[in-house]
């Protein structure tokens, strides 16, 4: 799945069915559970039909709602075309989760618009989708309790591979390392970053914006892991399951909610952790934030 936008009342039935998730399958199967409204997000419609079944049949009872949209983080021309699809048959939107990832593909990967492939789908891909729904964030914000609309960005224990100040800024944009690991740790980074730069420009709109590592999981993440790398990992990883427990801490929390939570980071699985020093307070934070902006202006409108 490509997108998570969510908000559920997990305690509320009554307030779930006013309320509208876009999400991936493991948080999608605990908003649905509680009868939210639930749109899959990503490239595939096979594969979401075959993920909203599953979760119809594990909740026979719900009385949510299921749906697929389509986009694709790895082509910016695809993200306002989504977005406006989602804005023709919604009216609110409590919780974006940006939880889209790929890892460590085969050297050279690119965008559609030609950008290092972890850092189009990662962070550039998130960035205008947030951009694009921040005016629906705000609406919604406006008629809702104070710290219950939510930003939540994915991002991973790989921030500790990450350059100083989580991105290597160049001129022409952040640095692409000869090693792949190294990319991806600077995306999840970005992905801080953009958390708290996103909390700064949106603090007066009764927006909370925080970043999180979902933990050590087993997913797809790992398709371009070789078999042996995979074969190592698996006795290290948890089921996706707990990766949805992070997110929906983040997301749904009342703790994570409190003003004094404004920018936080948050961790497996579901906990208030400490981020770099230099993350926390990185000099590059704002040419990143303008840069993921110039790259993207183009799709914006």
């Amino acid at each position: 799945m490509q997108a998570n936008l969510g908000r559920c009342a997990v305690q509320s039935t009554s307030l779930t069915k006013r309320l509208r998730c876009l999400g991936g399958k493991e948080l999608s199967k605990i908003v649905y559970s509680k009868n939210g409204t639930v749109y899959l997000a990503g490239r595939s419609k096979e594969k979401a039909d075959r993920a909203i079944e599953e979760i119809k049949q594990a909740h026979p009872s719900s009385d949510g709602r299921l749906e697929f949209l389509h986009v694709d983080l790895a082509d910016l021309a695809s993200i306002k075309p989504s977005v406006d699809g989602f804005l023709e048959r919604e009216q609110r939107l409590d919780v974006l989760t940006n939880n889209a990832g790929v890892m460590i593909p085969p050297d050279g990967s690119k965008d559609a618009q030609g950008h290092e492939l972890q850092m189009g789908t990662n962070c550039l891909g998130p960035y205008l989708f947030t951009q694009l729904l921040t005016p629906l964030l705000q609406k919604t914000a406006s008629s809702s309790p104070p710290g219950s609309v939510r930003v939540t960005w994915a991002a991973s224990m790989a921030t500790r591979f990450s350059p100083s100040n989580g991105v290597a800024m160049q001129q022409s944009g952040p640095k692409i390392h000869g090693q792949n690991g190294m990319n991806y740790g600077q995306t999840k980074a970005g992905n801080v970053l953009l958390a708290k730069a996103y909390q700064a420009e949106h603090t007066n709109d009764g927006l909370i914006s925080n970043a999180w590592n979902p933990g050590n999981l087993q997913s797809d993440l790992q398709r371009h892991t070789p078999w042996i790398g995979v074969q190592m990992l698996k006795f290290m990883l948890y089921p996706p399951v707990y990766g949805a427990y992070t997110e929906l801490y983040a997301g749904w929390a009342e703790e994570a909610g409190r003003q004094e939570m404004k920018g936080a980071y948050y961790g497996p699985w579901g906990r208030n952790v400490k981020l770099r020093d230099d993350l926390k307070e990185s000099k590059e934070q704002k040419r990143f934030w303008e840069w993921c902006d110039k790259e993207t202006k183009a799709f914006a409108s």
